[in-house]
């Protein structure tokens, strides 16, 4: 309680009046911006230059991109519309009320979900090109029937467990990220005489794709409920039946932890509590077959407590296709991704460690490979002259090297302390079991703060050499998760030097003894750290900016992240473009400012970029020449980022790496094949290709940074100055 008052009287007084000031100003709303993210990525899945492989997986991207929006935000809104008292006293700008922006949202996503039914029935033709056949059950050939039969007899039976609703006076408890088959019965003789059925389709325990018996040259696929929906006579033989239909259906529920105030109840206890609680969540969205029969439908809306209100979507014969990201690997053409790279200053002959207290690296997430972080943990764990290893962890794989070393040091003696964020949305449960494993070995585990979410990603290593003390370890932007390392493209800074390895111990202190105080986070000199200093330091240099450019004198402000929502920082950005600073911007996902004015002597340039890998990186430049300042950050430009977690920002000091991050965010401001342009509309507009040459950004970056381990570390791409950022 100490901690959530103080951080609320931190952010009231130092922002509520400019949030006043600006809240009468038009931004773009949030969660209509996210949806417009969203359609970025429905584009990828339309695009005939991406690889038929790459285009399925950007559906089911879209579609789990989709059910975290509903469980989430619309949530948030619905939660809105209930509390209505308490909500005239959050601290929220919405530019709507929350029930236009639900109506907004049934309507984009409606409109989403008809261009997303479009493109699927364009992809089954170019599948059937290739001799890919997704089969349904009434159309396979009798070898493929006995196979299905023995397939749901031997792998898919036992998991299937048909529920009769109309007998049950409770409708039963439908899990969230599931799929159901909603089954009508009849028989011949009479229409009156039906029974209703649900059954749920075990994908965890069998999966969803099965590869079926096919002829030379051909790959025929069936999906799991199909296979259950042929069977069906079988499973209900004992009900005596003739007819069997069945539709899928969804349904979609509140993720929301609301974890009590109970002082007497651990942490650990509560966070059990609410992932109970979010299993029981209200439901937030119903998709279903539209051409489910009408008596079921309606059967189903009335027991489950739906209303118009409730997010009702018609969809197509196939719901849960975030599956799609696995769709088997059946293509003739695979789409090969490229290898990630050894860093050019890395030697497979010389320890990481060394490196590392000799000079700083910067390794780029998936070009280079994730392999010198794990070498990194190993190293520490088998040197006899580290004592101890802190680091955060936020979302971590599912077979994690990370974990592996770091318990391997604790069997070595080491001691190893990981802050375990368990807020980590979606990713809680998992990390409870990561606490139970990490205790287990006698590893110190750190659950975070109350109220915060614990979202820098730290590590620091501490040697013990001749009575001296030696320290490295890292800053970074993203995850310690050696799976999305491949795909999500971050920054990691391997470094030794004292003031930051000074910064990351007293972090650790504060999380350590965060009833205490934030005193250790407001000691720190070299790091930023929110919630301490990350907003006001940004705000004094685009203030400088703004005064140099008032000056007459050349100024520049670069921002790439994820999101940008910040009222007071978008009310700053525009500012300083009224004022003649070049603001060029990368937003990824949420993009909310509205920066067309016509007093802008340099307009806002904006973009975002949605390609094969997941743009996860922050980079902040501020400024040329001397006065040039140049950051990576875990995070985004987000009231909740800033004011609310915990995070760190670290300055690049060494110019060949300085230049290295320069040259790539100079890459990816060109790009011309994968970058959309961000403005009010929401167009999404392709950037226009005014040059010869296409610039597709994560191909000249992997080039670029290649071609660092076939020369010297010399840069050859052209220095990003004011003028040439136009």
């Amino acid at each position: 309680m100490f901690l959530k008052i103080n951080i609320a009287k931190c952010y009231h007084n130092l922002h509520l009046r400019q949030v006043r000031k600006i809240m009468s100003k038009q931004f773009i709303q949030r969660d209509i911006s996210w949806l417009s993210f969203n359609a970025r990525v429905l584009q990828e899945a339309a695009d005939t230059t991406v690889s038929l492989e790459q285009r399925i997986r950007f559906l089911g991207i879209f579609s789990n991109n989709t059910d975290e929006f509903f469980r989430v935000r619309v949530a948030t809104l619905k939660r809105m519309i209930e509390f209505a008292e308490k909500r005239k006293r959050l601290n929220m700008h919405l530019e709507q009320d929350a029930q236009k922006i639900l109506d907004d949202i049934q309507t984009i996503v409606l409109q989403q979900q008809n261009e997303f039914n479009r493109i699927w029935k364009g992809i089954l033709l170019e599948l059937k090109k290739e001799k890919i056949f997704l089969k349904d059950e009434k159309q396979l050939t009798r070898e493929q029937q006995e196979f299905v039969k023995k397939f749901f007899e031997e792998q898919v039976r036992s998991n299937v467990i048909p529920l009769m609703i109309e007998g049950l006076q409770q409708m039963p408890y439908l899990r969230d990220k599931s799929i159901y088959l909603a089954v009508a019965m009849h028989k011949k003789n009479s229409a009156y005489n039906h029974k209703y059925s649900l059954i749920e389709v075990p994908v965890k325990a069998v999966g969803r794709f099965v590869l079926l018996p096919s002829k030379a040259g051909e790959k025929n696929i069936i999906l799991l409920e199909d296979i259950i929906r042929f069977n069906l006579p079988y499973v209900f033989a004992y009900f005596g039946y003739e007819e069997f239909n069945s539709w899928i259906f969804k349904v979609t529920k509140d993720a929301e932890l609301d974890l009590d105030n109970d002082v007497t109840t651990t942490f650990v206890e509560k966070m059990e509590k609410g992932l109970k609680n979010r299993r029981k969540g209200k439901p937030v969205r119903f998709v279903y077959d539209k051409e489910m029969e009408a008596g079921l439908l309606e059967y189903l809306i009335r027991r489950l407590n739906l209303t118009k209100k409730s997010n009702i979507i018609p969809g197509g014969r196939i719901h849960n296709f975030r599956h799609f990201m696995d769709f088997p690997n059946v293509f003739k053409a695979t789409a090969s991704r490229r290898l990630p790279f050894g860093h050019p200053s890395i030697s497979q002959n010389k320890r990481i460690t060394e490196l590392i207290l000799q000079q700083d690296v910067m390794l780029h997430f998936p070009y280079h490979t994730f392999n010198p972080v794990i070498d990194l943990l190993r190293e520490a764990a088998m040197d006899e002259t580290v004592v101890s290893i802190k680091i955060t962890a936020y979302r971590l794989a599912e077979n994690s090297k990370v974990i592996n070393a770091l318990i391997n040091a604790a069997r070595n003696g080491k001691q190893v302390t990981v802050m375990l964020e368990l807020k980590a949305r979606f990713d809680e449960e998992a990390n409870l079991e990561w606490k139970e494993v990490l205790e287990e070995e006698g590893v110190k585990v750190l659950l975070g703060v109350p109220q915060m979410k614990i979202h820098a990603k730290l590590c620091v290593v501490k040697k013990r050499v001749k009575n001296r003390t030696i320290q490295y370890g890292f800053v970074s932007t993203g995850n310690l998760n050696e799976k999305t390392a491949r795909v999500y493209a971050d920054h990691c800074l391997l470094t030794a030097n004292r003031n930051i390895m000074a910064d990351i111990n007293k972090i650790f202190n504060y999380l350590e003894h965060w009833k205490l105080g934030n005193n250790p986070l407001k000691l720190c000199k070299t790091l930023l750290v929110c919630p301490i200093s990350m907003r006001k330091h940004f705000e004094v240099l685009i203030d400088r900016e703004i005064k140099t450019a008032k000056a007459k004198k050349p100024a520049l402000i670069i921002a790439k992240c994820n999101s940008l929502s910040d009222i007071v920082l978008m009310d700053k950005l525009k500012r300083a473009a009224e004022a003649g600073v070049e603001v060029q911007l990368i937003i990824r996902g949420i993009y909310c400012p509205i920066f067309a004015n016509k007093k802008n002597k340099f307009p806002v340039k904006a973009i975002s970029i949605v390609d094969e890998y997941l743009e996860h990186g922050r980079v902040m430049i501020f400024g040329v020449g001397k006065a040039e300042k140049i950051f990576i950050s875990s995070a985004d430009w987000m009231v909740r980022n800033l004011d609310h977690r915990v995070e760190a920002a670290v300055e690049i000091t060494n110019p060949i790496i300085k230049q290295e991050i320069k040259d790539i965010i100079h890459i990816q401001l060109r790009d011309n094949v994968k970058a959309r342009v961000l403005d009010a509309e929401l167009s999404n507009n392709y950037v226009l290709c005014d040059t010869n040459k296409k610039v597709r950004s994560q191909f000249e970056t992997y080039s670029y940074l290649m071609s660092k381990n076939k020369s010297p570390r010399v840069s050859k791409v052209k220095k990003i100055n004011a003028s040439t950022m136009k």
